[in-house]
């Protein structure tokens, strides 16, 4: 039996993630699938960004989460949420975030800046990092990283894999998706002190 340090888990970012990976069977196979599919999966990340933001826009408690402007935008602010469409040059500047983020996924090394990335992309929808007024509730993260899994699912499907690769991808993109699903609710849960 491997002994862990669980407050350490709390104080470590690397030292977490070395246990989840490990824990959940997240290792060198895995990203090298990853990144493997970079090439495949590129030219669909544009519709994949509109698929979960056309979800998103669906939902009052998940389209109000926009209102308020991000980090690094400088454009215009709709004064109100009928106001803000998909096409909107905030929406585009967060969809390039998005795209960015799923470039990062299938490209990057998963060293020590990813992890910390990957942490970062869970503290970027709270108070704690970016906008102090972005505060997303983490039910609303849930359902997001919910869709994106499927979506991501539904991605390799289509690529029409050979079925050991499309289950090599389909594991690898599980693992990671849970793994990040997990460094955004450490953020959440820091906040009611469990």
């Amino acid at each position: 039996m491997k002994n862990i340090n669980e407050e350490r888990l709390e104080s470590d970012l690397a030292y977490r993630f070395q246990y989840l990976a490990e824990f959940i069977g997240f290792g060198a196979e895995d990203i090298e699938v990853i990144h493997g599919a970079a090439g495949a999966l590129a030219p669909l990340v544009p519709g994949l960004v509109d698929a979960v933001y056309d979800k998103l826009f669906k939902y009052d408690c998940t389209k109000r989460h926009f209102m308020p402007r991000q980090s690094g935008y400088e454009g215009d602010v709709p004064q109100h949420i009928e106001m803000l469409s998909l096409d909107h040059e905030m929406i585009e500047f967060r969809k390039s975030h998005l795209a960015k983020y799923l470039v990062v996924l299938v490209s990057r090394p998963y060293d020590e800046k990813m992890v910390a990335y990957l942490d970062m992309v869970g503290k970027m929808h709270t108070p704690k990092a970016g906008s102090k007024t972005l505060d997303i509730p983490l039910v609303q993260m849930n359902v997001m990283m919910g869709f994106v899994a499927d979506a991501f699912n539904k991605t390799i499907f289509s690529l029409e894999l050979d079925r050991k690769a499309e289950r090599a991808a389909i594991c690898a993109f599980s693992k990671l998706l849970w793994i990040q699903n997990d460094l955004i609710t450490r953020h959440y849960q820091a906040e009611s002190g469990e």
